[in-house]
């Protein structure tokens, strides 16, 4: 066990020191029949995953075999119509160890709602987010498009993503449950990145926390549209890693202290449009993390990577 432990690291050490930006694809997984993956969380060894426009919640093992999955509706078609779907974008684990899944609110009131999961009960309680999501235009989103989110001491982030009609990315800091005081629960926001070029829009899609170095990783891709509805062409995605985020948390804007360029690491990214990240370990030296891709196909794509810390 030792000595292959050993190797295995090795090996790691070999590779990152043969990549520039010090990040390695492990594995790849297709979901042939789950659609949309838009957010993806890690807890207790299991993978929970949400598409957009799927009728049930996938748990998967910790070596991504299915497991399990939970009805949230019952819709005959294996993809939601666009034009009702919830839109479920993003999904945190709450300092309850609840399951929170967050609708877009890019399409009302279709998509202002949320569901809170007990994964150990499978206890479902929906959620409407109608007060929540109309407060943040007070804060600087003139769209609401929830793509991310994650929990971090003290308080909840989400990620609003913005497109070419309206390029600003924002990060909301709100409560920790927001949901049950929507009226006075604390919100800030402030902007994250910058765009350099006029002819794409890199859109913030999905957000996790390393706990051990206070860092928020976000993933981040580009496509052809103009709006919160529509898809576009798909283009390239990257990984955002913005450091010692606790302390950054009243900021009126970030920049990402790190970006990775995921193409550029492996051809297998590709044409894939990533969604969201989660993380499943945290070592000193290493990010241990999983992504998904949704491809606008009706099938589901996972990647489990490495990344160095830098």
């Amino acid at each position: 066990m030792m000595k292959s432990r050993t190797l295995f690291l090795l090996s790691l050490i070999f590779i990152f020191s043969c990549k520039n930006d010090n990040t390695i694809l492990q594995e790849v997984k297709i979901l042939p029949h789950y659609p949309s993956a838009s957010g993806v969380e890690y807890s207790n060894k299991h993978f929970y995953i949400i598409g957009d426009d799927a009728n049930n919640l996938l748990i998967l093992d910790s070596n991504l075999n299915s497991l399990d999955s939970l009805a949230l509706y019952s819709f005959a078609e294996k993809r939601i119509p666009k034009k009702v779907k919830a839109d479920l974008e993003a999904v945190l684990i709450t300092p309850k160890n609840k399951l929170l899944l967050l609708g877009s609110g890019s399409l009302s009131p279709y998509r202002n709602i949320a569901w809170l999961i007990d994964p150990a009960t499978k206890q479902q309680d929906s959620i409407r987010l109608d007060t929540f999501y109309q407060r943040l235009h007070l804060y600087g989103l003139k769209e609401i498009n929830i793509e991310g989110a994650c929990a971090i001491p003290g308080a909840i982030i989400l990620s609003n993503r913005g497109s070419k009609g309206f390029p600003k990315n924002h990060l909301v800091f709100t409560d920790n449950s927001f949901w049950e005081k929507q009226n006075n629960s604390a919100v800030t926001s402030m902007l994250v990145g910058s765009n350099t070029d006029s002819s794409v829009f890199n859109g913030v899609s999905g957000l996790a926390y390393a706990t051990k170095s206070d860092q928020l990783i976000l993933t981040v891709s580009t496509e052809d549209t103009r709006n919160t509805i529509d898809d576009g062409a798909i283009g390239k995605s990257y990984l955002w890693l913005v450091k010692s985020i606790s302390s950054k948390k009243n900021w009126k804007a970030i920049n990402p202290d790190r970006i990775i360029d995921l193409e550029e690491t492996d051809p297998r990214f590709k044409g894939q449009k990533i969604e969201s990240v989660c993380i499943t370990k945290e070592t000193k030296n290493f990010l241990y993390i999983t992504l998904v891709a949704d491809n606008d196909n009706g099938s589901s794509t996972l990647f489990k990577m490495v990344v160095e810390k830098d």
